[in-house]
C-alpha cells in the first residue's frame, strides 16, 4: 500500500500525465486476481484434451487388437469342427464369418489366412492347403513354435492382421499392423481335406 501513495503523489504532482494514468491502471491490473481461473484453465486445457483423445484412441486400438484375436480364433475353430472343406465356396464362408465377427470395425482392413499343416514324422512342417482373404496364402515348409511341434500331426493354422490407422494420433504412429496367429488340432478327423484350391 505504500507504493500506491507514492504513486498517487507521484501522479499529482506531473499533473494528469498520459503515463501517470497507465501506471494506475497497470497496479489495478497486478492486484486483480479475478482472471487466475481462467489462466490456469487454459494451461491445463491442453493437456486434458490430449489425455482424453488419447484414451479414447487406446481403448479402439485395445478393442480392435481384441477383434483380431476372436477372428483368428473362430477362423481356425470353424476350420478345426469339419472333417472336411468339400469346395471353395464352403472356403469362402469360413473367411468371410471374419467380417461378422470385426463388426463394427471395417472390415476391409482385414487380411485373414488359413491353412492346414502337416508335421510329418521327422517334425518337419509343411503347408498341405492356404487359403486367404486380402492376404498372402502360406506354401512350403513353415517354421511353428516349438511346443506345437509333434511329429505325423496336422494343425489348422489362422493369421489375421489389421491395418488400424488411429483417428488422432496418426501423425505421431501412423498406421499399427495388430496381427495374430492361432492353431488348432482337427476335432472330428485326423486332418481337414480341402477339395477345392484357393
Amino acid at each position: 500500500m505504500p507504493e500506491d501513495r507514492a504513486m498517487k503523489t507521484c501522479c499529482m504532482k506531473t499533473c494528469h500525465t498520459k503515463t501517470c494514468g497507465l501506471l494506475q491502471r497497470l497496479l489495478r491490473i497486478g492486484r486483480d486476481e479475478r482472471g487466475v481461473s481462467a489462466v490456469e484453465f487454459a494451461m491445463v486445457l491442453p493437456l486434458m484434451v490430449t489425455m482424453y483423445f488419447g484414451t479414447a484412441e487406446i481403448s479402439q486400438g485395445i478393442a480392435i487388437d481384441r477383434k483380431v484375436t476372436l477372428v483368428a480364433r473362430t477362423v481356425a475353430d470353424l476350420a478345426s469342427q469339419t472333417k472336411s472343406i468339400n469346395s471353395l465356396t464352403d472356403m469362402q464362408n469360413i473367411l468371410n464369418a471374419s467380417a461378422q465377427v470385426v463388426m463394427p470395425y471395417d472390415s476391409s482392413k482385414l487380411k485373414v489366412t488359413l491353412s492346414e499343416v502337416q508335421i510329418d514324422a521327422n517334425s518337419k512342417a509343411t503347408i498341405v492347403w492356404s487359403c486367404t482373404l486380402n492376404g498372402t496364402k502360406e506354401s512350403g515348409s513353415v517354421t511353428l513354435p516349438t511346443q506345437l511341434v509333434s511329429p505325423s500331426i496336422y494343425l489348422i493354422w489362422s493369421e489375421v492382421s489389421y491395418a488400424y490407422t488411429p483417428a488422432v494420433g496418426n501423425v505421431i504412429t501412423g498406421t499399427l499392423n495388430l496381427s495374430d496367429r492361432m492353431y488348432m488340432r482337427p476335432r472330428l478327423t485326423a486332418s481337414v481335406p480341402f477339395a477345392g484350391s484357393c
